[in-house]
């Protein structure tokens, strides 16, 4: 089948298939502490669904695919979703974005059902910051899950994502970069991006990958830049020593949307050709209105056809994405 290829040109590589939009967090970048109206469960995809449009992406060279939610362990049977993905011809790279809280019970069976790569949220190593800006006192299961992903050699690279904001992670990159130092974790900062559900985002909140990346050189010496695909999302880093690797996730101040890969899938069925969308493709009605592969490989490619050039962050005018980030997935 001819890859999946958009209007100017980007090959399309990657999905990120949101599993659930309900969320056991209620972190103050992204949901309202009093939560949202979650989706009826007969809104939401089922197993049977999201793969048949994974083994159809798979036959278009889409090779990536990682799994996220609002919180997708939240998700009932969610190993069984990750077997059926990774029995699927074409998908080499299956991951999954956690919070971390209910990981320590899941990673076995993840693991055991295919699962080969992880990146969990972490804001801050200390309670009374973590229960903050997450507004849950929930950092010691969160580290649990960490350590229960650290037993499972299968699961690599195990990613730990900081959103930076202002004001808040300056005083969290020493103890999240000695972290990078001491364990087998790849710890990134990424750029606060205007996705919270309150609609109160500003610029001036960014703390941006520069300015992160000067606090850990200001400690611990020059980072050494390491290769990376061109469409990766993260620029990486390494401490001169060897020990550790930092990722900066920069799309505020260095957009990278020239090299853009992916597409994405709400967990009620919308494909969101970026993440800053403010038009939706209904994915779902195609799935269950008696369509055929053929039918539903058009209406992907039509759809993909149209995805942004760029999100326009930086520019006038710019209009915040239809939804926040636990509805869209992460």
């Amino acid at each position: 089948m001819d890859p999946l290829v958009d209007g100017w040109g980007r090959r399309i590589e990657s999905v990120r298939i949101s599993v659930t939009d309900k969320c056991n967090f209620r972190c103050t970048y992204c949901m309202p502490a009093e939560g949202l109206e979650w989706l009826r469960r007969d809104e939401i995809l089922t197993f049977e669904e999201i793969a048949r449009l994974a083994r159809l992406l798979a036959a278009m060279g889409v090779s990536e695919v990682r799994l996220t939610g609002g919180e997708p362990l939240v998700r009932r049977d969610l190993p069984q979703l990750v077997a059926m993905l990774a029995e699927i011809d074409g998908i080499d790279d299956l991951s999954l974005t956690t919070n971390g809280i209910l990981l320590a019970r899941s990673a076995g069976a993840l693991v055991d059902a295919g699962l080969r790569r992880i990146n969990v949220s972490l804001d801050s190593l200390d309670h009374v910051r973590f229960a903050e800006i997450t507004r849950r006192d929930a950092l010691d299961q969160v580290l649990e899950g960490l350590a229960a992903a650290e037993q499972h050699p299968e699961l690599r690279p195990i990613k730990v994502n900081c959103v930076a904001i202002k004001g808040f992670t300056e005083d969290e990159v020493p103890a999240l970069a000695a972290l990078a130092r001491r364990k087998p974790y790849v710890v990134r900062f990424i750029e606060f991006m205007p996705l919270d559900a309150d609609r109160t985002w500003r610029a001036d909140q960014v703390l941006t990958g520069a300015e992160v990346r000067a606090l850990i050189e200001a400690e611990h010496g020059p980072l050494v830049e390491l290769p990376a695909k061109a469409s990766s999302t993260a620029r990486r880093f390494g401490f001169a020593d060897g020990a550790g690797e930092i990722g900066f996730v920069n799309p505020v101040s260095e957009p990278f949307c020239s090299t853009c890969d992916r597409i994405r899938l709400t967990a009620d069925g919308q494909l969101r050709t970026c993440l800053f969308s403010r038009r939706e493709w209904d994915v779902k009605e195609a799935l269950r209105d008696g369509r055929d592969d053929a039918q539903i490989v058009d209406f992907l490619r039509y759809a993909v056809r149209h995805k942004e050039l760029k999100h326009r962050v930086n520019e006038p005018g710019f209009v915040p994405a239809s939804r926040s980030m636990s509805q869209i997935g992460g």
